[in-house]
């Protein structure tokens, strides 16, 4: 039976309460405020350049690390290490089966490797993707082969504070216009991402998707699902759907499949292991992929992976169906972002899957959006705290051909929550010390690059302060908290 992950505590308090007990820990560091900034400093103010033995709390990402079941290591001790043909191979592959519904199907090395193999197969140039949002590597990967992209999210989806709980959505009537622009030829596939990574973690509706699907099948186009945090976005549709208030997470995650043609996702992110797929019940479909997938991965039974890893891919498939599993992150994210917005603390409402995301733009209104807030934010909180988020805005956007930025729709500081990973005094730990930037906030300043690559600038780029505000910031933090770390 399903257990509810937020129990209501006696004099009413509602706290979300893990549905799991820690047996293996590692070791954190974490160092003082001087040593912080020498590591920014080092980094170019990139968090990617951070070292983690300057790092407190890694909230970077959910990708990759998720903390792993006992069930998955167990499984990883029978693997089966042929090179062709393995039973581990057949074992990943019955799994797939049982959670998405799916016949044919073949593993990668992870997610932006399954973008890489489809959009060469099906994206020419002149082609365009529609999509409810893009992400940074499926945007570069539908451009290389000469394609381009188009959100057609609806008018909520940019929205920082919001009831709307389908804030990924596509907007229908926006898609019907695209596919009568440029003509049903021109259009490879509709891409829809579960769940929005880009715009705060947002899930689409089984509505939606039906609607998408049924316009879809009126123009003959294909139906491509990026399902790498699916398990979530099953989540919201059990937590926010009438219809499904009493349908099983397996359920609902089979019903979205059920929608759509063709299906990819990073295990990085949906069963907490390394690897990826690209997954369908079509062998037409599937016969366009194969070849790549034996060009550029690997043979057709390992696809990159260790087999280790795809055995361990298998259980952590089937145990997204379990909600207990599956709504830990979610229900830690609620509770943080609920808490920062009590504050006052300018975050992403409704929250979403992956992590908090807070509105650099309202938090450091004073910060032109040429200087990179949200990468300023992420800096600044990394000194102020050791806890290293992710930049989401213009850094992770990029120049036009006169060599100006594109900027972001949304500034965003990504604070990811793995699954399973962090205790909720961590959590409260992140709150205070962004409570006590948020309070210290016109000591921040703007970022410039320094260096930057012309391809995922947000990566390897390195960035210097526009003032020297990293040094008033420490200077406040000692003031302060005098010698606590």
């Amino acid at each position: 039976m399903e257990q509810s992950p937020v129990i209501k505590f006696f004099r009413g308090e509602q706290i979300p309460l893990e549905l799991h007990k820690v047996r293996v820990v590692q070791k954190l560091n974490l160092v003082p405020i001087e040593e912080r900034l020498k590591a920014i400093q080092d980094g170019g103010y990139n968090t990617f350049l951070l070292s983690t033995r300057h790092i407190y709390l890694d909230m970077l990402t959910d990708s990759g690390t998720n903390a792993m079941s006992d069930r998955q290591v167990a499984s990883m001790l029978v693997a089966d290490d042929a090179y062709a043909g393995s039973q581990s191979f057949d074992r990943m592959r019955d799994a797939v089966e049982q959670v998405f519904g799916t016949k044919f199907t073949a593993p990668v090395h992870q997610g932006r490797a399954a973008e890489h193999i489809i959009f060469q197969a099906f994206v020419k140039a002149g082609d365009v993707v529609p999509m409810n949002y893009h992400f940074t590597t499926t945007k570069a990967h539908i451009e290389l082969p000469g394609g381009t992209i188009e959100e057609i999210f609806t008018d909520e989806a940019l929205k920082i504070r919001s009831s709307f709980p389908f804030k990924g959505n596509i907007d229908i009537a926006k898609l019907r216009g695209l596919i009568k622009k440029h003509g049903a030829a021109k259009i490879p596939f509709v891409r829809m991402e579960a769940s929005t990574n880009l715009i705060g973690g947002q899930p689409f509706s089984m509505a939606n998707l039906r609607e998408v699907r049924k316009v879809c099948d009126e123009h003959k186009l294909i139906l491509l699902l990026d399902a790498s945090l699916i398990g979530e976005n099953a989540y919201f549709i059990k937590q926010r759907e009438p219809e499904f208030r009493t349908t099983s997470i397996k359920d609902i995650l089979r019903g979205m499949c059920d929608l759509c043609d063709l299906i990819y996702f990073s295990s990085r992110k949906v069963s907490s292991t390394r690897g990826g797929a690209i997954t369908t019940n079509r062998q037409d479909l599937f016969d366009k992929v194969r070849d790549l997938v034996i060009l550029f991965e690997g043979f057709l039974t390992y696809g990159g992976m260790s087999v280790r890893e795809i055995e361990a891919m298998a259980v952590g498939l089937i145990e997204t169906q379990d909600e207990t599993v599956i709504s830990q992150s979610p229900s830690f994210i609620k509770y943080l972002v609920e808490k920062l917005d009590a504050r006052g603390i300018p975050v992403i409402l409704p929250g979403g899957a992956l992590g908090c995301h807070v509105d650099a733009r309202g938090f450091l209104p004073h910060v032109p959006q040429a200087e990179y807030p949200a990468g300023a934010l992420a800096a600044a909180f990394f000194l102020a705290s050791g806890v290293r988020g992710m930049e989401r805005g213009t850094v992770s956007s990029v120049r036009d051909a006169n060599g100006n930025d594109v900027l972001a729709d949304l500034e965003l500081l990504r604070l990811a929550v793995p699954r399973r990973v962090f205790t909720l005094s961590q959590i409260e730990y992140v709150a205070d010390r962004m409570t006590w930037l948020y309070e210290n906030r016109s000591l921040i300043g703007g970022l410039k690059f320094a260096q930057e690559p012309k391809v995922l600038r947000f990566f390897l780029g390195k960035l210097v302060p526009t003032s020297p505000w990293p040094e008033k910031l420490l200077a406040k933090f000692r003031k302060d908290f005098g010698d606590s770390l």
